[in-house]
């Protein structure tokens, strides 16, 4: 049955977006709610990326094995499950009465609870992204690949801020249950996001098993990848186009919520509402500016908006504003964000080509996760040595590296006559 693309790639999207965020965010806020150290917090949680560096290598397993489909609602049910579990690992750690043997079981147990949802999330990228370039046709794919950047986005917004104000939210309701209740909440939509995509999703034609092997299949994933025009320009900006965000992504949550004292309620609404009309709106305008300038003219403007929030909690930290003055900077934030990733998106969706694409694309952002994992480990030990206001001092001179591998991107012939 024929469906409009309106009625899934939105949900599709949202559902994708939410475990990333999740796992490699909020699990952040958690840990830093518990009171556990800064360095413990971003080197664990950082390493969360891990899964999304090494989704590249079973990508190819997808494209070989069974349906996107079929992957994509499999990996939703299983993230439902995982989400469950670590509401239930929440009030064993409540039981305890918060003992330093009770917490360090909380933090191991519940780590490798994020620890394989980040794998099943890795999964559902590959198996979602892979549905979209076979759901759609060459022209819905350009309509919708701005739909697509907003409601991911969307769900990383909701989840940073309209999800932790719900938290904040529910200590007045249930107490010092509020956590486990939101991972219950979580479990449940991801439930539902299956139950929907079971009924709704079309069956494409060409989704289907790569009629290649399991071992031919991965070879030559790689090798069309690793032998492609440019890769040297290639994988240098996709490995450090976003070293700056990379820095702050662990330790702005624990800056504003720690050292700022900035209410879990308000982080959640400036996160949420303000930051999410910034991001759509930085999506939009970014969508327009590709389209009627191209990806070359964009690119160089749009870095600098995406490194310029380092020097912004430079300035926090040092003037401490108050709120309001803040919660504008955050705005603009992620209006830039929205702009930066929109090309960003852009740029490896036209490298990830030919009968391999899905596996070219999940190798792709597996690069980009290994350019945010190691700085984002770093980042709490280095803030721990030298203190919030120097290491944003510090990250905004390295996150200039970005603006050095801007003119390699310019370099790729892939992009040459499509935006």
């Amino acid at each position: 049955m024929k469906r409009n693309a309106w009625a899934f790639i939105p949900t599709l999207y949202l559902a994708e977006g939410f475990p990333y965020i999740i796992i490699n965010v909020i699990s952040t806020v958690l840990y830093a709610q518990l009171e556990y150290p800064n360095d413990m917090i971003t080197f664990w949680t950082g390493f969360l990326y891990l899964p999304w560096i090494l989704k590249m290598f079973w990508s190819p397993f997808i494209d070989a094995r069974s349906t996107k489909r079929k992957w994509l609602i499999s990996a939703q049910i299983c993230l439902s499950l995982i989400f469950l579990a670590i509401a239930v690992l929440l009030g064993y750690q409540l039981f305890l009465k918060h003992t330093l043997a009770g917490n360090m079981t909380f933090f191991n147990l519940s780590l490798v609870a994020f620890f394989i949802g980040a794998f099943v999330s890795a999964t559902l990228d590959i198996a979602t992204d892979g549905y979209y370039m076979l759901a759609l046709n060459e022209q819905q794919q350009s309509a919708f690949v701005g739909i697509r950047t907003i409601f991911y986005r969307l769900a990383m917004i909701l989840g940073n801020g309209v999800l932790l104000s719900l938290t904040a939210w529910l200590t007045n309701v249930v107490k010092n249950y509020n956590w486990a209740v939101l991972f219950d909440f979580l479990g449940i939509l991801f439930g539902v996001f299956a139950f929907y995509h079971t009924y709704i999703l079309p069956k494409p034609t060409s989704d289907g098993p790569v009629a290649n092997a399991l071992q031919t299949a991965w070879a030559d994933a790689f090798k069309t990848y690793f032998t492609q025009k440019n890769l040297l320009y290639i994988l240098l900006f996709i490995l450090l186009y976003r070293i700056g965000d990379a820095l702050l992504e662990k330790t702005v949550p624990l800056f504003l919520l720690k050292e700022m004292a900035i209410p879990l309620s308000k982080y959640g609404f400036i996160k949420g509402i303000l930051g999410l009309g910034g991001i759509i709106a930085g999506n939009l305008l970014g969508g327009w500016a590709l389209g009627k300038y191209g990806f070359k003219k964009c690119i160089w403007p749009f870095a600098i908006l995406l490194n310029l929030p380092n020097l912004f909690y430079a300035y926090i930290a040092l003037a401490r504003p108050n709120l309001t003055v803040i919660a504008a900077l955050i705005t603009f934030e992620n209006l830039g964000y929205g702009m930066a990733m929109m090309a960003f998106s852009v740029f490896v969706m036209y490298i990830s080509q030919g009968t391999y694409k899905t596996s070219h694309y999940a190798i792709s952002t597996g690069i980009m996760a290994l350019g945010m994992m190691l700085p984002s480990m770093f980042s709490g030990w280095l803030q721990t040595k030298i203190g919030y206001a120097p290491f944003f001092i510090v990250t905004s001179f390295i996150s200039l590296v970005a603006l050095c591998v801007v003119p390699l991107s310019q370099k790729v012939e892939a992009l040459d006559g499509k935006i």
